[in-house]
């Protein structure tokens, strides 16, 4: 599992030019089951999505296709991590540990 975090690198103004684009983008994550969470930072100053995938180099390249990336105004930081424990509407994407 992957923890994105998104960091405008612009003025919201410049961000707002291309949120339109980027929820479309976000519909088609979800679509692929890849993005299972997302969410703006209070304060506003980016994002932060929770997706699933099995490879860090797949996850990385699918963030960089992201309209706010492309169109120069954020970046991410995407952190891996093993789901363990989580709640039970979560249970499909837990991590179990190898036999």
């Amino acid at each position: 599992m992957f923890v994105l975090e998104l960091t405008y690198t612009a003025p919201v103004e410049r961000v707002d030019t291309h949120l339109d684009a980027h929820i479309a983008w976000l519909d088609e994550m979800y679509q692929e089951g890849v993005v299972i969470a997302s969410g703006r930072k209070n304060p506003r100053d980016g994002g932060v999505l929770l997706a699933v995938g099995d490879d860090r180099e797949h996850i990385e390249r699918l963030a960089a296709t992201d309209p706010f990336v492309t169109g120069g105004v954020a970046a991410y930081r995407v952190t891996e991590f093993a789901a363990t424990r989580t709640a039970p509407g979560l249970a499909g994407y837990r991590e179990r540990p190898a036999s």
